[in-house]
């Protein structure tokens, strides 16, 4: 039962340009049944592995750092994790205030499909969603922040209308 209300991580980078605007503190989470071809980290796509993200720690390396514009969250892929997913970024929001970037292999119709509670509130924390699988055949090395074309970056606050149903 642990694992449901810890979020089990592959690993943190504290400082990150590469992981959405400005400076970032990067929390890969470990987990992914999407084994995209040619993912840059399938090391995290194991259940077994990883270790259970301690949040006091967390918070305190993002408040102490003035630096950061940001948190993402990473993966493997963190909504095969939605219920300590949304455990962590809620007390990550509550205690920094800092803007929440989460990647998922997932699009955002497949998310918003189940009509799952648990989805719909995670999306009020999360400010961008970079959704769709990585797609070797896609790359595209002058796109910021996304490995393929079929990827987007959407900010949840002002599009998210336009991907629910009418």
């Amino acid at each position: 039962m642990m694992a449901k209300t810890k979020l089990l991580i592959a690993g943190i980078v504290k400082e990150s340009v590469v992981d959405g605007p400005g400076i970032r503190y990067v929390i890969f989470v470990q987990g992914c049944k999407h084994h995209c071809f040619n993912c840059h980290n399938p090391a995290t796509w194991s259940f077994d592995g990883g270790t259970l993200l301690d949040e006091a720690t967390i918070i305190k390396e993002i408040n102490e750092n003035p630096l950061l514009s940001g948190v993402t969250i990473s993966g493997g892929d963190p909504f095969f994790q939605k219920e300590a997913l949304l455990r962590v970024i809620k007390l990550i929001k509550e205690a920094t205030k800092k803007e929440i970037i989460v990647y998922t292999g997932f699009t955002v119709e497949a998310l918003l499909a189940d009509d799952d509670p648990l989805v719909a509130e995670l999306f009020r924390y999360i400010d961008i969603l970079i959704d769709g699988p990585y797609r070797h055949e896609l790359r595209d090395l002058s796109l910021k922040f996304i490995g393929s074309s079929n990827q987007r970056i959407i900010n949840l606050k002002t599009e998210l209308g336009k991907y629910q149903k009418k």
